[in-house]
């Protein structure tokens, strides 16, 4: 029969690997909280309402919520800062895209995060052509008489964007650095208000998101010229890529993907970048992304980063060479 002192002496020689895993103090299995999945622009643009649509998915697929937090500022730096210096648990993820993945570090030069460096990439998981619309400021019917109308002008042909910086603003700087034509830059504080100065034929033409034009297409009070992807789009199939319709070899789009702090456990990513991969697999899911003008991308954390190490290049390149500057 055991006394107290033997009962004692049993426990203190059980072994460790007999005890719970929670009586050792081991992590539990990821995730076991919410997930914040910060975005760098406020509510209602393309980039929260692809993370939305991604994020109600993930919640289902990981079983924990995932909850969307705008940081809008500095061109995306801050929200890129603010998980470059999160805890690598991944309980704190970004949507990336190409602003501040790729561009930013041309535009800024005293940026305190390098995201290549800071940031481990899970998956690029959506990309989204841009449409180049001409309104009543121009009599271009197709763009390669737009571009024309660009080089008649010797300078003063205007054309505006979403931001200084932006893929509004980098899809119509090298469309016009291919074709020839110089252009002046017209900056404005989101696609709806550059729009309104298009439709008013004060500015005679524009880059922008679908979701943004796809009613003053149907409206007739913008014409659509090219898409800015390597394909056609569903919702304009007569339009043509700029590739086909002046410039081959052209493209440019805006893409979203998810990223984790560097450290974060080879395991955890693996986990994220799968559930990703399922979610896009989702007919409603896909459905949605096509109502903001865009398509999965389901591309892994691998190519993913080589994805942006090439973007960076070629960015990098068309704002030296046409000395696009942060204003």
């Amino acid at each position: 029969m055991l006394n107290r002192r033997n009962l004692l002496r049993a426990f203190s020689a059980a072994p460790l690997a007999a005890l719970p895993l929670a009586a050792r103090g081991a992590e539990p299995a990821w995730p076991a909280r919410p997930i914040r999945l910060l975005v760098a622009y406020a509510p209602g643009g393309g980039t929260d309402n692809v993370a939305r649509v991604l994020a109600a998915q993930l919640q289902s697929v990981l079983g924990q919520p995932v909850v969307v937090e705008n940081k809008p500022g500095a061109g995306g730096n801050l929200a890129t800062e603010a998980v470059a210096s999160a805890r690598p648990d991944g309980y704190t993820l970004l949507v990336g895209n190409q602003g501040p993945m790729t561009v930013n570090q041309s535009l800024f030069p005293n940026m305190r995060v390098d995201p290549l460096k800071a940031l481990e990439p899970v998956a690029l998981m959506a990309d989204a052509p841009l449409v180049a619309v001409a309104g009543p400021g121009s009599k271009a019917k197709d763009l390669s008489a737009l571009l024309q109308e660009a080089r008649a002008a010797k300078g003063s042909f205007g054309y505006a964007s979403a931001s200084n910086g932006s893929a509004s603003h980098l899809a119509a700087a090298l469309m016009f650095q291919m074709a020839g034509a110089e252009a002046e830059h017209l900056p404005f504080r989101g696609a709806g208000p550059a729009l309104n100065d298009v439709v008013a034929g004060h500015i005679p033409f524009m880059v922008t998101t679908l979701p943004s034009v796809i009613g003053l297409i149907q409206g007739e009070l913008v014409r659509p010229l090219a898409v800015t992807g390597e394909s056609r789009i569903a919702a304009l199939p007569e339009v043509p890529t700029v590739a086909e319709a002046a410039l081959p070899g052209y493209r440019a789009s805006a893409w979203y993907g998810i990223l984790t702090p560097r450290g974060t456990p080879e395991a955890i990513r693996a986990r994220l970048e799968t559930a990703v991969a399922d979610s896009l697999t989702v007919p409603e899911v896909a459905r949605r992304l096509n109502e903001e003008g865009a398509v999965p991308a389901r591309m892994g954390g691998e190519a993913f980063g080589r994805f942006m190490a090439e973007e960076r290049v070629r960015w990098a390149r068309l704002v030296s060479e046409t000395r696009i500057a942060a204003n």
